[in-house]
């Protein structure tokens, strides 16, 4: 059998195959109001096309833990009933094509309170429905907000919205919980010397720069059960040639969050320094998910650039990841697992509204 197409187990949870859709915002939600953050049928029929197109796992996009943890006014949340209520539709419909349901948990940190990308990725004000950013330091990413700089307080209670946004990601039927640790938001603010100038317990030092990672782990495994698997995206270099997170640290990170019952980790790169060359290209983060398995007992998946079936074959063939995550090609191809499945000899359940034609 093809390596893409074979069942891959974590906890409880049996994801049918190794194709698997990252979290990719859309951008969709309504700002305001009682239709704050909950998912409209823009996200189902999104999510909904790639579970029935064969995909195994479907990671919902960052969703805020709070309003001020969003990117964006018009990003999902997480922190109240009724958007839980909206993304169960989502969960079941997912779970009736066979197709695990996961949800990638957010807080944007430094980065948030900017428009939508097609207007601009620019800071919003309050008349356009936006906040103050926070972060580790009033250190901000250039061209947005200077960050509030959080208090020891603040930062616990932070911790408590991680909590009750896992719980009700349980209630609204995901199997899979993500914890956005990448991309240069809130807990990527912490790990890395570029973003985190703290003095206090937080920052500094390897230890005290991850010690808000493993709290947000520690905080979500506390009511997360423990049949089901929790995943982390790490950004596994700032691509700065010196002050900034590094590949060795990711690996010792990697060591820890493995103690305290990480599952899986989701390895990109990027997103917290300005100005830096990536070698963007097929393949180009894979070699820092391939290291993280290679050297710790982390389970990984790789993503960036992967767009080709026999590409993504030859990833988990050579040992380099447990799963590939198919991002912008799934945006252009729903069924990008069929077409796959079909040049791999793979097996991959297809609808039966669809299947029994000749």
């Amino acid at each position: 059998m093809s390596s893409l197409f074979e069942p891959y187990t974590l906890r409880s949870v049996t994801i049918p195959n190794r194709v698997w859709m990252p979290p990719m915002c859309q951008y969709s939600a309504a700002p305001d109001g009682l239709a704050e953050g909950v998912a409209t049928d823009w996200h189902f029929q999104h999510y909904g096309a790639r579970a029935a197109g064969g995909t195994g796992l479907v990671i919902l996009e960052a969703t805020g833990i709070s309003p001020e943890g969003r990117i964006s006014p018009q990003d999902l949340g997480l922190w109240n009933e009724t958007q839980a209520g909206g993304l169960r539709r989502i969960t079941d419909f997912l779970k009736s094509q066979g197709t695990v349901a996961g949800i990638q948990l957010a807080h944007a940190g430094r980065k948030a309170s900017t428009s939508q990308p097609w207007k601009g990725d620019r800071p919003v004000g309050p008349d356009e429905h936006g906040w103050t950013p926070v972060g580790p330091s009033a250190e901000p990413y250039p061209g947005l907000k200077v960050p509030h700089e959080l208090t020891v307080e603040e930062i616990r209670e932070t911790l408590d919205q991680w909590r009750a946004s896992a719980r009700l990601a349980l209630a609204a039927g995901f199997q899979v919980v993500e914890i956005h640790g990448a991309h240069g938001y809130l807990i990527g603010n912490f790990l890395s010397p570029h973003s985190n100038r703290r003095t206090d317990q937080y920052g500094g030092d390897f230890d005290n720069r991850i010690r808000y990672a493993v709290e947000v782990v520690d905080a979500v495994r506390e009511v997360w059960p423990d049949d089901l698997p929790l995943f982390f995206r790490l950004s596994a270099t700032d691509w700065l040639d010196e002050g900034g997170w590094t590949p060795d640290e990711s690996v010792a990170l990697a060591r820890v969050l493995t103690e305290h019952g990480v599952d899986l980790m989701d390895v990109s790169t990027g997103g917290n320094a300005a100005g830096v060359t990536i070698p963007v290209g097929p393949n180009y983060q894979v070699p820092f998910a391939a290291r993280i398995k290679r050297e710790t007992d982390m389970p990984v998946a790789a993503v960036g650039e992967i767009s080709d079936p026999g590409q993504a074959e030859k990833i988990l063939a050579a040992g380099e990841a447990d799963a590939v995550l198919i991002g912008r090609q799934l945006l252009r191809e729903p069924t990008w697992a069929r077409r796959a499945a079909r040049e791999l000899g793979g097996d991959v359940r297809i609808p039966p509204q669809y299947g029994w034609r000749p």
